[in-house]
């Protein structure tokens, strides 16, 4: 007994929760990575993680696991050279308690996938998609149910056997390369900085397109020129391309007729590979499928003033 009070202290209870708030982060982040992997490749267009908004959801994941996850793989081997040399730590209670824990909470979420599967089947909402995510959730749940259960069974290393060291090594192999192809496929800081401009850019011209719409809803005549929407009430000023400065292009081909032009540095998601932009429904205000879409290059967007959509204002009567 007093050997067990010598060995142990507040820095192992530090370590045990450290290990274990360690697993629980790595466990979510690898989950949120792997859902957000198939939502890139197996994309859903009634989902609101369609298109690129899929790759910005495996920024967090891949930040946290980064970090966390060699973090928590450091702590559990510097743990376990620790038991080796220590067994009375073994005996440590929160070190039990913890285990027993994240056993209990594996079950819960292998049962409660389970039963989502159940669900899902008899509805017949059953995807390829969705069946991949309930595996990847009874695959890290069992993985965890597995490792920690040799833990609480054996009072020896799993790394000291010789089939529990190859699952050990396969879990973290097949990790480390969920987190590899997270950030190949999250692309380079420098494509999404490209991407970032041209959102810009077309957040710019729809901004713009409001405007000439509505100076054509006040005057019944087209601007000549974006310099023409200047107002110093409201404070507006045409915006410029975020990256080189230069002034969006503009031209007014009709009575009801405009043409908004910029320059991109990518395609969008929803620009066919071959075609330009696909038209906006006439006098649409704000984007939906295809309305902003583009390739890379200089790309102009004719659009149409429907004047029964957009009536001209009611000019008050001079008395």
């Amino acid at each position: 007994m007093n050997n067990t009070i010598k060995k142990t202290g507040p820095k192992d209870v530090f370590l045990q929760l450290g290990s274990v708030l360690g697993l629980y982060v790595s466990v979510f982040a690898l989950g949120a990575l792997v859902f957000g992997l198939i939502n890139i490749y197996l994309p859903d267009v009634l989902s609101y993680d369609y298109g690129h908004y899929g790759r910005q959801g495996l920024r967090w994941p891949l930040a946290v696991l980064t970090i966390v996850w060699p973090l928590y793989l450091w702590l559990n081997s510097y743990i376990g050279k620790d038991l080796a040399q220590n067994p009375l730590k073994r005996e440590l209670k929160i070190r039990k308690w913890l285990l027993y824990f994240t056993i209990f909470a594996a079950v819960i979420v292998i049962a409660g996938d389970l039963i989502t599967l159940i669900f899902r089947f008899l509805g017949g909402e059953l995807t390829t998609r969705f069946i991949l995510k309930v595996v990847t959730v009874l695959a890290i749940a069992g993985g965890v149910f597995v490792y920690y259960g040799w833990n609480i069974r054996k009072d020896v290393s799993a790394l000291t056997h010789q089939k529990m060291k190859i699952f050990v090594w396969a879990a973290v192999t097949l990790a480390f390369a969920a987190i590899i192809f997270g950030f190949f496929s999250a692309g380079s800081p420098q494509a999404e900085r490209l991407r970032r401009f041209d959102e810009r850019r077309v957040s710019d011209l729809q901004n713009i397109q409001y405007q000439i719409i509505n100076y054509w809803q006040s005057k019944e005549v087209l601007p000549e020129s974006l310099a023409a929407l200047a107002d110093n009430i409201s404070g507006f000023v045409a915006p410029v391309d975020p990256e080189t400065g230069e002034p969006y292009g503009y031209s007014a081909t009709g009575k009801l007729d405009f043409e908004l032009c910029a320059v991109f540095n990518t395609a969008s998601e929803d620009a066919k590979a071959k075609d330009a932009p696909r038209p906006m429904a006439t006098g649409a205000l704000y984007p939906y499928d295809g309305a902003w879409a583009h390739a890379s290059g200089r790309v102009c967007f004719s659009r149409n003033i429907d004047p029964e959509l957009y009536p001209p204002l009611e000019k008050p009567i001079k008395r």
